[in-house]
């Protein structure tokens, strides 16, 4: 038998704001989080790129020193977007075995591994510090999560680049529908914005090179843009099933009502040039909520302003949904947030689940022209999405091939 999984807390730290809510307003009033990058390694290293879209809340200014000094910025970023999520969410009371962790990261504790060189090469081995690999794991956002809350059904770590909490939110749907959990905090976050990431990603022609204009770089479907924007941060949903939020009187946000991962197995940066993996994704995410691709109301689309993938992504939209995909209203909010790479997914989770609840697409910033080979319904202004019933897929794909779709439906 099929469960309703249903969301009933949220939480974020991001670029345009410190708290799930403070982010979504910000969005809708059409922020930018990108900002110049003031470190002195910017000048040092020459680097082409002078902007990130860094998280507005330091973790340092709301962890504990002895518990924010044992991990790095990724799993601070985790700890306080699933504390807000779980308060949020009424803090729910339920035995430990029954309350499972899915979260997600890109590239886990870079900082950490590369702060640790540093020290081995200036001041030798014996100054390195003993908790330097535990926090470096990729596993380590996900174990301080679950420690915390003593989360004893499970603790998964998903990387898979850009799609990875994406593909956490479906694990953890795909786990309450199997009766492993009945609450599980599900996210990812990132903390990338460092030296190396900023030279490879430029090297490749990835990123925005708008040094003289950084709270425009990020633009998606413009016809001018030219790369996307580093962001940082971290998201978190409470997913729990229907009949266990409604028995302890929960607020309801939404529904997960399906999800799909697939992978191309073409490239290791390049999507596949027809889309077939992320079309499938989406089948697959519509096929398990009961959908068909008529009732969809909203897309937040993938879009990280690169001139190739935007393009590529309508591409694959337009398979499934023939020429109604540029009638339903589209949001790509990486204008505003930059590109959270492993915790992107879960923050626009959090941005769909209140589109739907709220009945509102969010702007899609920055287009100076919108590239006329890709004709969708987006607006620099919020869009009204009526008041019948919504459903709405969040996609996430990234480097390796994966792709990730969430399909996200309202409740009454």
């Amino acid at each position: 038998m099929t469960k309703k999984i249903v969301v009933t807390g949220i939480g974020a730290t991001s670029p345009i704001g410190g708290t799930a809510r403070e982010s979504w307003e910000a969005l809708l009033a059409g922020a930018s989080g990108t900002r110049t990058l003031e470190h002195e390694w910017v000048s040092q290293y020459e680097l082409p790129v002078h902007f990130a879209a860094e998280a507005i809340v330091r973790p340092e200014e709301v962890l504990a020193r002895p518990v924010a000094k044992r991990l790095d910025p990724s799993a601070q970023f985790a700890l306080i977007a699933a504390m807000e999520a779980f308060a949020d969410a009424g803090s729910p009371e339920l035995p430990s075995e029954r309350l499972g962790v899915d979260w997600a990261t890109g590239i886990g504790g870079l900082w950490s591994l590369l702060d640790a060189w540093d020290t081995l090469r200036e001041k030798g081995p014996r100054r390195v510090m003993p908790l330097t690999v535990p926090m470096l794991m990729p596993n380590a956002p996900s174990a301080a999560v679950s420690m915390h809350f003593e989360a004893r059904a499970y603790a998964r770590t998903v990387a898979s680049a850009c799609a990875s909490s994406t593909e956490s939110l479906v694990n953890a749907y795909e786990h309450l529908q199997a009766g492993y959990a009945d609450v599980v905090i599900a996210g990812g976050s990132e903390s990338a914005i460092h030296p190396i990431t900023l030279a490879s990603f430029s090297s490749m022609q990835a990123l925005s090179k708008r040094n003289d204009d950084p709270s425009t770089a990020s633009r998606p479907y413009s016809i001018d843009r030219d790369g996307f924007v580093m962001g940082e941060g971290a998201a978190a949903l409470v997913l729990e099933t229907e009949e266990h939020a409604l028995a302890r009187g929960a607020r309801i946000y939404a529904e997960i009502a399906g999800g799909g991962v697939t992978a191309d197995s073409y490239h290791i940066t390049a999507p596949e040039p027809e889309g077939k993996g992320a079309s499938r994704a989406v089948r697959m995410a519509l096929e398990q909520a009961g959908a068909s691709v008529d009732e969809v109301t909203h897309i937040n689309a993938h879009a990280t302003s690169t001139p190739t993938g935007d393009i590529a992504e309508y591409g694959a939209l337009r398979s499934i949904f023939g020429d109604r995909v540029d009638s339903i209203p589209v949001s790509a909010t990486k204008g505003a947030t930059g590109h959270l790479l492993g915790g992107t997914g879960a923050l626009e989770a959090v941005f769909t689940v209140l589109a739907v609840q709220n009945r509102v697409a969010p702007p899609t910033i920055n287009i100076s022209e919108q590239d006329p080979e890709i004709p969708l319904t987006i607006s620099g202004q919020p869009i009204p999405l009526g008041d019948g019933p919504q459903l709405a897929i969040s996609n996430s794909f990234g480097f390796g091939g994966h792709n990730a779709v969430v399909a996200i439906r309202s409740v009454d």
